[in-house]
């Protein structure tokens, strides 16, 4: 018996492992990844020395806490794998391991959109099921994830899921699944809209004269002072602002700016569309 199992050995399920192992939770012995293409298993026992299958149905049966880490339309495929008869409902029962062993595991999905309703009984309804939506930083070690447990999962279910998040970044436990639209809109997209205006700082600088190597590193190294100051700091954003808009100088003239086109409001339409189609596409 494994402590971890992955169900899906791409790059988030790579991440996650790394973290673990450099953070000392885990052992490469005590984790068991499966994923359908070749090369994928190879890359990640090459990188990891975890050793991994084809089969799915073997890591849930051998794995304590099983990670699903598989895109929205592969669940259905994947999961499917870990449904076989039983002797308590026969071959026509489809789904009958999980009425009779997968009460005792835990699985944790990844799945954009993939609810807990429809996690659980695709597991047979007794399985318990924590839904975690990450995001990409996770794989520089940087990553937000925002989890929610379902209705047979533990308290010390969801401290071990906060565990593994939080060794490649940080995460949180929420008691709304709800809110994870909101969170799919901040912390899930919310790298894009980073990227973006880094991309639009660096446009406006070349414009004015910088290189674009300049002006990208100037950029981001701006971006990376501003977070970190932010993290330090016990000043709100408006304090932090007043603080470097010295009245009459140039960040206000460039505030002015910002607030005639509107940008807060376009950030707030930016975070309630990603919010809308977030529950669009979890009702499928």
């Amino acid at each position: 018996m494994v402590k971890l199992g992955f169900i899906g050995a791409g790059n988030m399920a790579e991440a996650l492992a790394r973290g673990l192992l450099a953070a000392g939770l885990f052992k490469p012995a005590e984790m068991l990844a499966a994923d359908v293409e070749p090369q994928r298993r190879r890359r990640f026992s090459r990188a990891l020395k975890i050793a991994t299958t084809a089969d799915n149905l073997e890591v849930a049966r051998n794995a304590a806490a099983i990670l699903i880490a598989v895109k929205p339309q592969q669940i259905d495929q994947a999961i499917g794998a870990l449904c076989v008869p039983n002797e308590n409902t026969g071959p026509a029962a489809g789904a009958a391991v999980a009425d009779r062993s997968w009460g005792a595991k835990l699985f944790i999905s990844i799945a954009a959109g993939v609810t807990l309703e429809r996690l659980e009984r695709s597991l047979g309804g007794r399985a318990r099921v924590i839904r975690v939506m990450p995001n990409a930083p996770a794989m520089v070690g940087e990553g937000m994830a925002a989890l929610v447990g379902g209705s047979r999962a533990r308290r010390e279910d969801l401290a071990f899921a906060l565990r593994i998040f939080r060794a490649v970044g940080d995460a949180v436990a929420l008691n709304d699944e709800s809110l994870l639209d909101v969170v799919t809109a901040l912390s899930g997209s919310g790298p894009a809209y980073v990227y973006l205006f880094a991309k639009a700082l660096g446009l406006a600088a070349t414009r004015a004269g910088l290189s674009p190597g300049l002006a990208a590193r100037m950029a981001l190294q701006t971006i990376r002072g501003a977070v970190k100051t932010m993290r330090m700091s016990r000043r709100t954003p408006d304090e932090l602002i007043r603080i470097v808009a010295s009245p009459g100088g140039t960040t206000e003239a460039a505030l002015a700016r910002l607030a005639e086109g509107g940008f807060e409001r376009l950030v707030g339409e930016a975070v309630r569309a990603a919010t809308v189609r977030s529950r669009e596409l979890a009702r499928g």
